[in-house]
């Protein structure tokens, strides 16, 4: 699933692409992928891109006024064409979800893989109404996110660190990849409880946060969208490396798996050396 860092980059990489550019047709190609029914899609046609920004996970390109916001999702992607191939293609076939053709014949397509279909387009004259959007929690790069507030956004908290993180009406654009990273950054177990966290820990989590995601931006800063997502999976330290050494300290990198993801973590950069119960393998064991 792309997160913060790799929305923040498509910004970039679309902002040099799209910013002054006539659309000329919007084309939906699932069924499933429109969220919204009015403004329809054609109302983008004919208007010229003037700003493309980011609400957490959520790109929102602006189109003299009218807005065309996507979440990606966990199997969507933004492809870049130059050219377009010609024709039209066939609604249903294959990953194509949604076609943007501008005035010079370049675009882009949005896909989306596997058959949980949850890539989410909105046309809107109003992003921050869109539900999703409406309920973001702040930023986490923003200036004003300093460790006061990060403090006082965990105070309210009772539950494991790892869901807080990922949860977006808490703070905005963090997802499961960069969490396992900020937590290991923090030498933290995801399973910790936010409500035990001492004003240290809490100093260093938000530290770890900050410079994670930083550091992420930073390497994909000027990076073309086709090229995102190898770059994420080579910046990772832990996640999605189960097995491998922690780069830090050399010990075997875990996993443990929930019913629709997993979560990475290093025993002894984290948990004082003791690998946490996989919960799906201890009910296959029952």
């Amino acid at each position: 699933m792309p997160e913060l860092p790799e929305v923040e980059a498509l910004t970039g990489f679309l902002t040099d692409q799209l910013v002054g550019r006539e659309i000329v047709r919007v084309l939906p190609l699932a069924v499933s992928v429109l969220k919204t029914y009015d403004p329809a899609p054609a109302a983008l046609e004919g208007r010229t891109v003037t700003a493309v920004t980011r609400h957490g996970k959520f790109l929102d390109i602006d189109a003299d006024g009218l807005h065309l916001v996507t979440h990606l999702a966990r199997a969507g992607w933004l492809r870049w064409k130059d050219p377009l191939p010609d024709g039209t293609p066939r609604p249903g076939k294959g990953p194509l979800a949604l076609r943007v053709a501008l005035e010079t014949g370049e675009g882009f397509d949005l896909t989306e893989a596997g058959t949980q279909k949850r890539l989410a387009v909105y046309v809107t004259e109003a992003p921050r109404e869109i539900p999703g959007i409406a309920r973001l929690g702040p930023d986490p790069l923003a200036p004003d996110f300093d460790e006061e507030r990060f403090a006082g956004l965990l105070a309210g908290e009772r539950r494991q660190i790892k869901g807080a993180l990922r949860d977006q009406s808490l703070i905005a654009g963090i997802g499961n990849a960069y969490s396992d990273e900020i937590l290991h950054a923090a030498r933290m177990s995801p399973f910790k409880l936010t409500s035990s966290l001492t004003k240290e820990e809490i100093h260093g989590l938000h530290r770890a946060l900050r410079e994670t995601l930083t550091e992420a931006v930073e390497r994909s800063r000027g990076v073309a969208a086709g090229r995102l997502k190898a770059e994420k999976k080579s910046g990772l330290r832990v996640h999605g490396r189960t097995g491998e050494p922690c780069p830090v300290c050399g010990d075997t990198i875990r996993e443990v798996s929930f019913a629709d993801s997993s979560l990475q973590y290093c025993p002894t950069c984290q948990t004082g050396g003791k690998p946490l119960a996989d919960r799906r393998l201890s009910r296959l064991l029952k």
